[in-house]
């Protein structure tokens, strides 16, 4: 189960990152999404995902499987367009959390910034509130509504 809080930003925060990932995403569905991914972790591993995403807002289903690069490379040559470039930025939060900024497609007119907290629980990430030096960042909550994600995204971008 996958619980997750998602703000449109404008930039990145004003602090140094715990962590830089460099990710491609691609869908072969969007209803429920089903994706590839390739994570890059800066000066770190590189992962390859197969993830199945269930409808829902802020809580959804959600089944990841590792690949192997050879999986991923059989894949990607299915899909036949281009994947969504990501970098993302890890910022630790109080309590555990973690605050995942993304920028998505920088090389294109259609890129964006957008930010993401997962939570263990509903009732946690309800009641949550950002600490006061992310605020006024995190003032644009779109997290549940439609056209805001990313397999919507793709929509848009690639089909």
């Amino acid at each position: 189960m996958e619980i997750e809080r998602r703000w449109l930003v404008e930039c990145w925060p004003d602090q140094e990152p715990a962590a830089i990932f460099y990710m491609e995403q691609g869908y072969f569905a969007t209803r429920p999404a089903i994706r590839i991914r390739r994570e890059a972790q800066q000066k770190g591993n590189t992962v390859y995902i197969l993830c199945f995403k269930g409808k829902g807002g802020l809580s959804r289903e959600e089944i990841e499987l590792e690949l192997t690069l050879r999986q991923y490379e059989g894949l990607l040559a299915m899909l036949g367009r281009p994947m969504i470039q990501k970098e993302q930025r890890r910022y630790p939060l109080p309590g555990g959390l973690i605050l995942e900024v993304n920028q998505v497609d920088p090389q294109l007119d259609s890129g964006f910034f957008y930010a993401e907290v997962e939570f263990a629980r509903e009732e946690e990430a309800l009641a949550w509130t950002p600490p006061p030096e992310l605020t006024s960042y995190l003032a644009h909550e779109v997290t549940g509504q439609p056209g805001e994600s990313m397999a919507a995204y793709w929509a848009r971008t690639r089909e």
